[in-house]
C-alpha cells in the first residue's frame, strides 16, 4: 500500500492484484481497476494487460472492448 501511494507503477500493480484476487484484504474489482490504470499509466505493461482483461470482462468498470483493445495494444507494443 504504502510504496502504491508513494506512485511506484509496480507498488501501484501489485495493490491492484491483491484487490483483484482479494489477498489480504477485501476483493473490490473498482479498486483493482484504480490501482492497474494509475500503475498503466506510468507504463507498467502488466498493469495495461489487466487492466484490457477488466474492460474485456467488465470487472470492476462497464465492459468496453474498444479500450480493451486499446490496452492491449498498449501493452504489447512495449514487448
Amino acid at each position: 500500500q504504502t510504496s502504491a501511494d508513494q506512485g511506484y507503477a509496480r507498488g501501484q500493480f501489485n495493490l491492484g492484484v491483491c484487490y483483484e484476487n482479494g489477498r489480504g484484504i477485501p476483493q473490490s474489482h473498482c479498486k483493482a481497476v484504480q490501482w492497474y490504470q494509475a500503475s498503466a499509466d506510468q507504463g507498467n505493461a502488466a498493469a495495461q494487460f489487466n487492466l484490457g482483461l477488466c474492460y474485456e470482462k467488465g470487472q470492476g468498470l462497464q465492459q468496453n472492448h474498444p479500450k480493451a483493445v486499446l490496452w492491449y495494444q498498449t501493452s504489447a507494443d512495449q514487448g
